[in-house]
């Protein structure tokens, strides 16, 4: 498994052969394999730009989201290109943290971005940042343990559906756990998916006047079907476990079910490496018959610091990575499975990415998620797995501390739901959202 070692990495710093005289920009990633792969794919950007030499600083999601917020709140002036996601940019973009991205160059076709993705990554009509690749979530299944049980999955399960399932194909003893679902705490980790699953429940953040809901019975319900859910069927350690580490688990065969990013298909089904590569499907994120499904929306994209002496040469990488050369030069060195999804409607209209088995059901994930309706109940906030405030950083991860220790079995559901109104309450009345 060549990437899984990397995948599993928390940090590392590569330096990508320096040139005399060139300018050197430096460039930080999350440490996801669609981002190591672009590394391993830069010598085109190089032979392309020649005097433009990029030093890479790779980390762990929640790392990443630290030291980038740090770096440009205080004007440190570290990083050249930063990866950020659907949430930072309008609110930096408002702050005037961001460059906006208007030499993209003439081929680069802006207009060719999904509408839903580039909405995500634009303020005031100008785009902040250029996806790197898009995604919604959903189920990713095993066919083989779901035919040995007798079960069919359905192209859009329900949770009562999909817990029923995991507790039946679990098999502890053969270290076969029926379910994986993110523990890790962080607003990007455990909160992405338990605030997601949470619309499906009834649940919301707030109600329209700022006031925190963590003591209402909709969470109340998300949280125990979730905690229970894994106790039953999940994996050992589940509160340590993020996007990768389920990756990982899914791939070695350990799991019947993964709902996560649509982003993770082309690595549960690469026969180099996963060892279920041939026996995976796919369905839509589950619902409750609410009218919400749990799926999110997000964009991994580049983005350029206001603070950079560099922007020329870091828009001219921008446009590289996330035009429509570099999917072709994926597909021509990877396949087109690996080729990075959900940024551009011309992907979804070539007959040869229409044939990916995961094509369809990633494109429609991301056109029915609704940030701008995310819950059953009306909300006073725009997104799906988060909140757009800037708040919601530190507010998302305190309030995944306590779920994951809820998970973890060191509070109870009641406690850890108690803390998080308290925190959420402290904090939104320090902030002046309500008195």
């Amino acid at each position: 498994m060549r990437l899984k070692a990397l995948l599993l990495g928390t940090s590392f710093l590569a330096v990508s052969g320096l040139t005399a005289g060139a300018e050197t920009l430096t460039i930080a990633t999350v440490n996801n394999g669609d981002m190591i792969r672009m590394q391993k794919l830069t010598d085109d950007f190089k032979a392309k730009n020649p005097d433009i030499d990029l030093e890479w600083v790779t980390l762990e999601e929640n790392v990443l989201r630290q030291r980038v917020t740090t770096d440009i709140a205080t004007k440190g002036g570290q990083y050249d290109v930063l990866t950020i996601g659907t949430y930072e940019v309008p609110i930096w973009a408002k702050q005037d943290w961001l460059l906006p991205l208007e030499n993209l160059g003439e081929d680069y076709d802006v207009d060719d971005l999904l509408p839903p993705i580039r909405a995500g990554l634009s303020y005031e009509d100008k785009l902040y940042a250029a996806p790197f690749y898009g995604e919604s979530s959903m189920v990713m299944y095993r066919t083989d343990l779901f035919e040995e049980a007798g079960l069919e999955m359905p192209e859009a399960p329900t949770w009562e559906f999909v817990a029923d399932a995991a507790r039946k194909i679990t098999d502890k003893d053969n270290e076969i756990y029926g379910i994986c679902l993110r523990g890790k705490a962080g607003w990007g980790e455990n909160m992405a998916f338990l605030t997601a699953t949470a619309n499906s429940f009834g649940a919301r953040w707030f109600d329209e006047n700022w006031q925190p809901q963590f003591d209402q019975p909709q969470w109340k319900e998300t949280l125990d079907f979730y905690v229970n859910l894994m106790k039953d069927a999940g994996p050992p350690g589940a509160s340590s476990n993020g996007f990768n580490e389920n990756l990982a688990l899914f791939q070695s065969g350990k799991c019947g079910m993964w709902i996560d990013a649509t982003v993770a298909a082309s690595f549960v089904t690469d026969p180099e490496e996963s060892t279920v590569a041939d026996k995976v499907g796919f369905a839509l994120a589950p619902d409750n018959g609410l009218g919400k499904r749990g799926n999110w929306l997000w964009a991994w994209s580049l983005a350029i610091p206001a603070g950079t002496q560099k922007a020329e040469a870091a828009e001219k990488f921008i446009a590289w990575a996330t035009g429509k050369d570099y999917l072709e030069l994926v597909a021509e060195k990877e396949g087109w499975a690996n080729v990075p999804p959900g940024t551009r409607t011309s992907l979804y209209e070539n007959p040869e990415y229409a044939k990916i088995p995961f094509a369809e059901m990633t494109i429609n994930s991301i056109n029915t998620a609704d940030p701008n309706n995310p819950t059953v109940d009306p909300v006073p906030y725009v997104g799906v797995q988060f909140v757009a405030i800037p708040e919601f950083q530190g507010l998302g991860t305190a309030v995944g501390q306590q779920f994951s220790a809820a998970l973890a079995g060191q509070v109870t559901v009641d406690q850890a739901l108690q803390s998080a109104q308290q925190l959420t309450q402290r904090e939104m009345m320090k902030s002046g959202y309500i008195k």
